[in-house]
């Protein structure tokens, strides 16, 4: 092939040489979870947040088959506006072959911004094991990846409507360290909390920085879950989060959606059922993991630097 399958935007790549703070962040968001217009405001906003903390945006997609480290506008208007490909590691070889575009779920994010340099990504919730995954062994590829990438990734925990028990379980057994944020019980996306607690926690960003420095030394060169709760104001009340869910559960048993269907499914309904309350959420928190995720940057720049 005669060109490159991967291009980082010269910020970013200045920012890497300088040893200057970096945060990637995925595309699949914006192309997949979000509203037309609001998430092309909303990808521009994630975006500035890093900026104004002096810290390097590096959003993450497939461009006519090239791997962009970092968007331009035009970038950006793409994975906004266009229909493209959501695209998870296993598509990326497709992509880079036939040459057409597609937005980074967490794990393609992961991967590339692994593979560029960059140590800290910042995401919604992560993707986790699905209820009834024993039958169906629905399981995401952004388990597996965070196993073999050095990478923190900045998440308010998974959605409620994943298998929590079982994604945890996976993660002890990939070996991945999941360190809660100011809490020592799991956040489940939505909710500041589910009914799982942590072995570890810590208070401030430099602390992240330092397990991610300890986990290059001694660890198995996988990647930190950054379990990262939603502000308490900005949380989804519990009553009508878990009426909304039932709801959600009942209406795809009802329509007999199965397999990889059902979280699509799920998600499109509790939008329509909170009547967007579960949309504002899903922002906030996203919001709030970014902010997160340029301080522990900071913090590793300066680690490095020392």
């Amino acid at each position: 092939m005669q060109k490159d399958l991967i291009k980082i935007h010269p910020d970013v790549q200045r920012a890497i040489n300088q040893n200057k703070p970096v945060v990637a962040l995925e595309s699949t968001i914006i192309s997949h979870g979000l509203p037309r217009p609001r998430n092309y405001e909303a990808a521009q906003e994630f975006e500035q947040i890093l900026r104004d903390k002096g810290v390097v945006p590096a959003t993450i997609a497939v461009i006519d088959g090239v791997a962009n480290i970092g968007l331009d506008a035009k970038g950006l208007d793409i994975i906004a506006n266009q229909d493209i490909a959501k695209a998870s590691v296993r598509d990326l070889p497709i992509l880079a072959a036939k040459g057409i575009s597609g937005a980074t779920t967490v794990a393609s994010t992961a991967h590339l911004a692994g593979l560029a340099g960059v140590r800290v990504f910042a995401t919604g919730g992560l993707g986790g094991v699905h209820r009834g995954a024993q039958e169906t062994f629905d399981e995401s590829a952004d388990l597996s990846v965070l196993a073999n990438t050095p990478i923190a990734v900045v998440s308010a925990g998974v959605k409620s409507v994943l298998d929590i028990a079982a994604t945890l379980e996976r993660l002890e057994t990939l070996s991945v360290p999941v360190v809660g944020y100011g809490t020592k019980i799991f956040p489940s996306f939505w909710l500041r909390e589910s009914e799982f607690t942590l072995d570890w926690s810590v208070d401030s960003a430099d602390e992240i920085a330092k397990i991610m420095a300890a986990q290059d030394l001694v660890g198995e060169g996988g990647g930190i879950v950054v379990a990262n709760p939603v502000p308490a104001d900005k949380a989804w009340d519990k009553r009508e989060h878990d009426e909304v869910l039932a709801k959600a559960f009942a209406a795809a048993e009802a329509a007999g959606v199965r397999g990889k269907a059902v979280t699509p499914f799920l998600l499109g309904f509790i939008v329509e059922a909170s009547q967007g309350r579960s949309l504002e959420v899903n922002l906030d928190l996203a919001r709030n993991n970014v902010s997160v995720a340029a301080d522990i940057a900071i913090a590793w720049s300066k680690l490095e630097l020392d």
